[in-house]
């Protein structure tokens, strides 16, 4: 007997009615795989991964109540007195043995994916310690702070090829965006801008990269674990490239905010068009190749993108109450749109 969630169950007992209405398989059979299935009565898997990441979060929070309390703080530096170098190596062998940790309880249960993956998120924020403290101790008040960023990154990424953990190696990636932040911000003097861009577009272009390789990666002829990681690779590309097109259809190429204010809003409507066209080319190209993550990106921006504008032009010269009623008809309008596309997908998959 095989126990799904209630959508999921609907979708595969409509495949297997599709199935016995088109002769693939007689109606025996059918029945026997019927039979075999069971709907769910509550959904374990999804109060796992919520219940986990809520832990997280409040194992977050509370550390970071605890270092806001000056109490607290005034103890924990008795009790930290010792050298930065050796902090450094106390939470480098915290961060072991949380690992290990991990890996043992993947290894005995492998199943239980979500409980894992919040060790190793432990693991992360006690390395993240590590790699703190050695910087204060070989920095000596330095303000070239991207190398530690690049060692997190190198780090993360060694450890989430290693178990292999998709957690780890986003952290590897956010490292290495934060590197290529603070890197290219030192190197231009920490101005605004760094060969004559500003960091949106720095991020945007790093961005682009990132998809790019990950999307190459998913349609390597072979894989191999780095590989593997392209689906993450490609998300957080995504995430950098569509949240730094959008912060630059706002602001533009621009570093200052005084000349920002004194720059008329059609300036920016090329950096705008920008957003739109790569959006729908993400919806294409995700619908060419059967791309769900592509697709939902560019859906997603491409309606961030229209609300942003509406807001921009309309904001000021509209009366509040017919903005808000433009703004109501049209998600009315595409709710009812994106409803019509779901019955639809549901009557091709209802049998004959």
């Amino acid at each position: 007997m095989i126990t799904l969630p209630r959508k999921q169950h609907t979708i595969v007992t409509q495949v297997v009615d599709r199935w016995r209405a088109d002769g693939v398989i007689d109606d025996p059979t059918g029945a026997k795989l019927k039979g075999s299935l069971a709907i769910a009565s509550f959904d374990w898997q999804k109060t796992a991964r919520y219940s986990f990441i809520i832990a997280v979060i409040c194992f977050v929070i509370a550390v970071s109540a605890m270092l806001a309390d000056r109490v607290l703080m005034q103890l924990l530096e008795r009790l930290f007195s010792a050298p930065a170098l050796l902090k450094c190596a106390v939470f480098a062998a915290m961060a072991a043995g949380i690992f290990w940790a991990a890996l043992s309880v993947r290894k005995q249960h492998p199943h239980r994916v979500y409980s894992t993956e919040a060790v190793f998120f432990i693991g992360v924020m006690a390395l993240a310690v590590s790699v703190y403290f050695l910087g204060i101790a070989v920095g000596r008040g330095s303000d070239h702070y991207a190398p530690l960023f690049l060692i997190a990154c190198v780090l993360y990424a060694a450890l989430g090829l290693w178990f292999p953990s998709a957690l780890v190696w986003v952290f590897a990636l956010l490292s290495l965006g934060a590197w290529m932040g603070t890197e290219t911000g030192y190197m231009a003097g920490y101005g605004a801008y760094f060969l004559g861009m500003n960091y949106p577009l720095r991020f945007a272009i790093f961005g682009a990269a990132l998809t790019l390789l990950g999307v190459a990666g998913q349609h390597a002829a072979y894989q191999n674990r780095l590989l593997a990681m392209s689906g993450q690779t490609k998300v957080m590309g995504l995430l950098y490239l569509f949240i730094a097109l959008w912060i630059m259809s706002i602001f533009g190429n621009y570093g200052d905010m005084r000349a920002w204010h004194g720059t008329r809003q059609f300036t920016f409507l090329p950096w705008a068009l920008l957003f739109g066209a790569v959006a729908v080319a993400a919806i294409g190209y995700g619908l060419k190749r059967d791309d769900g993550v592509l697709r939902g990106f560019g859906l997603t921006f491409l309606f961030i993108n229209l609300y942003t504008r509406f807001f921009e032009y309309f904001w000021d010269s509209m009366h509040k109450a017919l903005f808000f009623a433009v703004l109501a008809l049209s998600f009315w309008y595409f709710g009812t749109r994106a409803e019509r596309i779901w019955h639809f997908g549901q009557r091709k998959t209802q049998p004959g």
